[in-house]
């Protein structure tokens, strides 16, 4: 039971591990579980989508990359693209470290380097949510006025492996980040609260 205790304490950290790219955005803020969390929703969205059209994808497995695809930043923290164009990282020492003393620490491994990989449906879509979620900090950070955050909705729709996530691409760069919660409808509402 330590070495499982010792995994979730692992994946806890994720909560206390900042995402460092957004310093050079110079707004917004998340964390690296935050992320995560966003990255599931999306690639759960972008699975009922290729369902819908019926294009057959494993959608445990989608969300099981999703899940796990930054994990190892619990042990490497989040090196962001400056970073990376600087420093190295031994993400295969990492990756043996973390799931060596787990009884399904394969299983593990094998998600972390499929995703990476991006060869399968399966990590084409995880890896267009790891995207997409990225997307939908800069939607809000460009509605509150930051000018910088439309420029990186480029670059971030640029990495898009799948139809399905240019599709979703394009419905986040279009929307409002407010939208859901206030409309022209709910005026009354904000206005009387009725």
């Amino acid at each position: 039971m330590k070495s499982l205790a010792e995994f979730l304490f692992t994946a806890a950290m994720l909560r206390r591990t900042p995402r460092s790219g957004l310093q050079f955005l110079g707004s917004g803020r998340e964390s690296v579980a935050e992320h995560v969390f966003q990255t599931i929703l999306t690639g759960y969205v972008l699975v009922k989508l290729e369902l819908a059209e019926g294009n057959p994808v494993d959608e445990t497995r989608v969300l099981k990359l999703c899940l796990l695809h930054d994990l190892l930043e619990s042990r490497t923290g989040d090196l962001n693209y400056v970073n990376k164009k600087y420093l190295e990282v031994d993400a295969k020492a990492a990756l043996e470290d973390m799931c060596r003393p787990l009884f399904f620490g394969e299983e593990v491994a094998a998600l972390i380097e499929e995703f990476e990989a991006r060869t399968t449906p399966e990590s084409r879509l995880a890896a267009d949510a790891d995207q997409l979620a990225l997307m939908v900090l800069l939607r809000e950070e460009s509605d509150l006025g930051n000018r910088q955050a439309e420029k990186w909705m480029v670059v971030a729709g640029q990495r898009l492996l799948t139809e399905s996530g240019r599709r979703l691409a394009l419905g986040l760069q279009e929307g409002d980040w407010t939208s859901w919660w206030f409309t022209k409808d709910s005026n009354d509402w904000w206005v009387r609260g009725e």
